[in-house]
């Protein structure tokens, strides 16, 4: 487990970023919390991303997905001799959340029920509660909202070239986390252009192809 202080602060200074939002991304062998094991979480502050936390966790599932696993370059021999118990994980987790975060936490993820499927799992049965709670902020939801457009114009390159950020990502569940904080700070604080007018057939929308893609 790696953990960052407070030092060399990169704080945002704006009173729309609240001290208890946590930006968390996590890498797995698989799509599902049910059949493959978490692998990697990476989390920080959203008002403070260089205040950071991240772990490796030694698989308790042997499945592994060829798809997912080519995604972060993990491998499960790797993780079984150098990763953390998933119980001494989550345990680290809570406690660095209960250290860095000002009142009940907040999580922020892109496309985050993924990300929180695998995290109140975990928590619920290594520690049988998850301090999350059952919420979570989607930076693509609010992204939709905000600069009214589709989902399927809400994938993370789209938003990141929006704001004028870096748009590869790293896929090392820390670096993607600090991304994502960085994200969603801009499009909080950030001023954005007028959008297009919305749908006036709202009723006639079609499924986007896109819709789902954890991009």
């Amino acid at each position: 487990m790696t953990t960052q202080p407070r030092a060399k602060s990169s704080r945002i200074e704006s009173s729309r970023i609240e001290s208890n939002w946590v930006s968390i991304d996590v890498e797995t062998a698989g799509p599902d919390p049910g059949a493959y094991p978490l692998l990697a979480i990476g989390a920080c502050l959203v008002a403070d991303p260089k205040v950071a936390f991240y772990v490796e966790l030694i698989p308790d599932q042997p499945a592994a997905d060829p798809a997912s696993m080519a995604v972060h370059g993990l491998t499960m021999q790797h993780l079984r001799k150098h990763g953390t118990e998933p119980a001494v994980a989550m345990e680290e987790l809570q406690q660095w959340l209960a250290e860095h975060v000002g009142g009940k936490p907040v999580m922020v993820g892109f496309n985050a029920p993924f990300d929180w499927m695998f995290i109140s799992q975990y928590f619920w049965y290594y520690l049988g509660h998850n301090p999350l709670g059952h919420a979570a902020l989607d930076i693509k939801a609010l992204g939709m909202g905000l600069l009214r457009v589709r989902w399927g114009q809400t994938s993370f390159t789209a938003l990141a070239e929006h704001c004028g950020l870096p748009t590869t990502l790293t896929h090392n569940a820390l670096q993607d986390a600090q991304q994502q904080a960085t994200l969603l700070a801009a499009l909080i604080t950030g001023p954005h252009q007028a959008p297009s007018p919305p749908s006036t057939h709202p009723r006639s929308r079609r499924r986007d192809p896109q819709d789902g893609q954890r991009t």
